[in-house]
């Protein structure tokens, strides 16, 4: 599950991290499909590991319970609506990175 769980979070990571200020209704969802493939191989790839029964046991894993999946359901989203936030924080917060115009940011 811990496996499974890291897993889940970077693929709210990855989505989080296609830009710096933008919000996800600037940039979309569907507006990199590498991005989209990698994490369809990312996730075919944990499925195998955790259920293939070569693969389990060169990894060391165990076939979760379909309750237990349930579980990382949200935690794409928990990363991504958290980086969200905080993007949403520093556009509106004056003086920040976020609000300032380009020749105004540090090299």
């Amino acid at each position: 599950m811990s496996f499974l769980g890291i897993v889940a979070c970077q693929i709210g990571t990855a989505f989080a991290s296609r830009t710096e200020h933008a919000s996800r209704a600037k940039v979309g969802v569907a507006s990199n499909p590498l991005l989209l493939w990698g994490i369809a191989f990312e996730v075919c790839f944990a499925a195998l590991v955790v259920t293939v029964p070569v693969l389990r046991q060169i990894f060391g894993t165990v076939m979760p319970q379909w309750h237990q999946v349930l579980w990382l359901l949200p935690l794409p989203f928990i990363v991504w609506g958290c980086d969200e936030a905080w993007r949403w924080h520093r556009r509106r917060t004056p003086g920040s990175v976020a609000t300032r115009s380009p020749a105004e940011v540090p090299q």
